[in-house]
């Protein structure tokens, strides 16, 4: 790590990959914490509207509910996912096309 902070030990394309792959690391890492937040807040909030009175083991409504409520909140996140990487792919085309 210390030769990524010293310019001189390397080529502009070595530092170029080197930063390139930092960045794909940190990327991962947001990608890693985003969806463990998304499984938890899924879960709380399933959680909270399935589960009226918790014991030893799910009852047969409380897994079918849980179920649906888990496939529901998926399907909303994937929803907006998708929504949100339309429009920035149509922001970085705009982008390409105000740069030329």
């Amino acid at each position: 790590m210390s030769d990524f902070l010293n310019p001189k030990s390397s080529g502009p394309a070595d530092m170029a990959a080197r930063k390139e792959a930092v960045m794909n690391a940190i990327r991962n890492e947001v990608a890693l914490t985003n969806a463990q937040q998304l499984m938890n807040t899924a879960n709380e909030k399933c959680f909270k509207s399935c589960i009226t009175k918790p014991g030893s083991s799910l009852s047969s409504g409380e897994q079918t509910c849980l179920s649906r409520c888990l496939d529901r909140y998926m399907e909303g996140f994937n929803i907006v996912r998708r929504t949100y990487m339309a429009r920035l792919s149509k922001e970085r085309l705009e982008e390409q096309a105000n740069v030329m």
